[in-house]
């Protein structure tokens, strides 16, 4: 590990750890199994009929008006677990993606509920933080793809939203 020379009192690791704190590896390992016991509970804990399993968090966005921004902070602890331990801002970007499709989708009603059941983002984050841990450089390399493929939806989305509204005013100055 490589230090700074210049000053005693201000020598500090150049490496990634340094940003977030080191965590032991028993610490990471206690996370692990901390953040795929909250997923499952989440996503996957009340088994139905036919072998399918949906968890708390479809649950509790059955509740009208807070059931959602609920199932949303839950899902944000383990995004916060993950830059505790570490993982790149892409990554993160990627599972907070995650949690924010199934938080805007989850507000539709009917649709939205059965589209919680079936998204499960704890489950897919929990997976993303244990690539990063297993091989970073994976991880990393397919979160920007997700990112970026997100980005450029998010820009046709925009664009579309601005040619229609610009075509809404000139079919209103048409009218007027």
């Amino acid at each position: 590990m490589q230090q700074r020379t210049n000053d005693a009192s201000d020598a500090m690791p150049l490496n990634d750890d340094a940003r977030h704190g080191s965590v032991a590896p028993v610490e990471k390992a206690a996370a692990r199994r901390r953040l795929r016991r909250l997923s499952h509970s989440l996503d996957s804990a009340i088994a139905l009929p036919g072998g399918y399993r949906v968890g708390w968090d479809g649950a509790i966005g059955l509740i009208p008006g807070i059931g959602d921004l609920v199932g949303a902070a839950l899902s944000s602890y383990i995004v916060l677990e993950a830059r505790r331990l570490g993982v790149p801002l892409v990554v993160l970007l990627h599972m907070s993606i995650n949690v924010l499709i199934e938080t805007a989708v989850g507000v539709i009603p009917v649709v939205g509920d059965l589209f919680d059941f079936i998204w499960k983002a704890n489950r897919r984050n929990v997976q993303l933080l244990e690539s990063h841990l297993d091989d970073p450089g994976r991880a990393r390399g397919r979160s920007s793809l997700v990112v970026a493929v997100m980005i450029a939806l998010m820009g046709l989305v925009i664009a579309a939203l601005i040619a229609l509204a610009l075509w809404l005013l000139g079919l209103l100055a048409s009218v007027l």
